[in-house]
């Protein structure tokens, strides 16, 4: 399977400390721009500052991205970040990007691991290199066990070898297995009848939990595409449940359809091709989506902070 990869590189960085992650970071990066390559760095914001200062003059030779706002959402991660990136450019490319730190909340996590799972399938076969630190002294032993399986490459003070436990389709699924919405969330089935309004349903639900403007109209817009999509993709029907918290508010829409494309909603589809963006958009706007199925039934959720 890793061979399968090549000539695309995928390593997790396991390293404690400033200074080993500078010592795994920065010669990376000063080998790509070296060799000419574009080199970009998708980190949080501390460790951004770090790395800026570490390439000294070289520094305004990459793009400096803070991944904790562009990488807010796990989901939007390889469409506004990785992808982008790499599209800019025909040759070898070559980015560190580091999506899961401490911070990281438990709704989160595992849309972090997905997207990890998801760089294999889409990057394979492109000459390209995607480094991904991970702190060993701050996060959580199965957080470095997943990445274990996430990445076909570990590198660390033991020097890089092959991941025995790579295995990213078995991980996707893992994290993509169904959660219930809780008892007290609002439902309303729709069919073809009901999409043209149910986007100010959601609109006017969400005011009255507190989401003001313009975040009120994106969570009905991207409401409006989830179900959207049901009607012409997931068998004409589908059930929207909304519910909130101190923090957010919730929604998620549910059909009979099977998401066959695993990025979809991750890579956008080319310019002449007629929808398909629907997922893309909801990426961009939403603070979280997470998206699971079993047979006959996908549900994807997405989370606004009030």
């Amino acid at each position: 399977m890793v061979d399968a990869l090549r000539p695309f590189r995928h390593p997790a960085l396991f390293y404690r400390g400033d200074a080993e992650y500078l010592d795994g970071v920065v010669p990376f990066l000063l080998e790509g721009l070296d060799r000419g390559e574009p080199v970009a760095v998708a980190v949080p914001g501390r460790n951004l500052l770090l790395i800026e200062k570490a390439l000294e003059d070289r520094a305004n030779e990459v793009r400096l991205i803070d991944m904790q706002r562009a990488g807010r959402n796990p989901g939007a991660i390889l469409p506004s970040v990785l992808h982008a990136f790499a599209a800019e450019h025909d040759g070898p490319v070559r980015l560190v990007g580091e999506p899961i730190w401490a911070g990281r909340t438990d709704a989160e996590y595992p849309a972090c691991v997905v997207h990890e799972a998801l760089i294999n399938t889409a990057f394979a076969g492109r000459d390209l290199g995607i480094l991904c630190p991970y702190d060993v002294g701050e996060l959580p032993s199965p957080v470095l066990a997943d990445a274990e399986r996430t990445h076909p490459e570990l590198w660390g003070l033991a020097g890089p070898f092959i991941s025995p436990r790579f295995d990213p389709d078995g991980v996707r699924a893992d994290f993509t297995r169904p959660l219930e919405p809780p008892p007290g969330a609002v439902e309303r089935e729709f069919d073809l009848r009901q999409l043209a309004s149910l986007r100010g349903f959601a609109e006017i639900w969400a005011a009255r939990h507190g989401l003001r403007r313009p975040r009120r109209d994106d969570f009905a817009l991207a409401i409006a595409e989830l179900a959207t999509n049901s009607v012409l993709y997931g068998g004409g029907t589908g059930v929207l449940r909304l519910w909130a918290d101190a923090a957010e508010v919730i929604g998620e829409v549910s059909d009979a359809g099977t998401i066959a494309n695993p990025l979809a909603g991750r890579i956008p589809p080319p310019a002449t091709t007629l929808g398909g963006r629907g997922l893309l958009l909801v990426n961009r706007l939403a603070d979280l989506v997470r998206t699971y199925w079993v047979p006959g039934r996908t549900t994807t959720r997405i989370h606004f902070a009030r």
